[in-house]
């Protein structure tokens, strides 16, 4: 292993190259909740949009269930989904971590960033972003997942050579 990862706080303005952060917190980059249902409703609308690749794909909604990862935990792939984005939103009310890399064909490993996502906190990965798996911490964790369903092979996979591998470590 040539490098450790420790992460930083998950903000739009870090995580803007990559996605959204899907979050219900009024922000310098979202605006203030809409108010519905006779004012007993706060709507915080519109926080990221479904990229879809070709007009017969369709968003939906699944719920994954993410095993915890034990650290120092070896990267060993990254993964990416050329056709449609993928929107993750914590159910569990526990933090997770969320890694990602800059690249076309490829990952650039040396653009690796971990972050590290709080409970009240989703992700938007744009399409064609690099990300590891779901890196859940401390117990199983469900997302509320939305992406694309349509034809066509949506997840391309790149295996880091061992001599290139990182770890993540939170360093306690």
């Amino acid at each position: 292993m040539s490098a450790t990862l420790t992460p930083q706080p998950l903000t739009a303005a870090a995580f803007a190259s990559f996605g959204a952060v899907v979050a219900a917190r009024p922000n310098s980059t979202q605006p203030a909740p809409l108010i519905i249902n006779s004012g007993n409703t706060e709507r915080f609308n519109a926080l990221a949009e479904v990229e879809l690749s070709d007009p017969d794909d369709r968003a939906i909604i699944s719920i994954f269930r993410g095993q915890p990862r034990q650290l120092p935990l070896q990267i060993e792939l990254l993964e990416k989904h050329p056709l449609g984005s993928q929107c993750f939103y914590p159910l569990s009310g526990e933090p997770y971590l969320v890694l990602v890399a800059p690249g076309g064909d490829t990952p650039d490993l040396d653009g690796l960033q971990l972050f590290l996502a709080q409970p009240d906190q989703g992700v938007q990965y744009a399409r064609n972003t690099w990300h590891h798996p779901l890196l859940a911490l401390h117990k199983a964790c469900d997302f509320l997942v939305v992406d694309r369903d349509g034809a066509g092979a949506n997840c391309d996979e790149y295996f880091i050579p061992e001599a290139d591998q990182m770890a993540i470590d939170l360093g306690r």
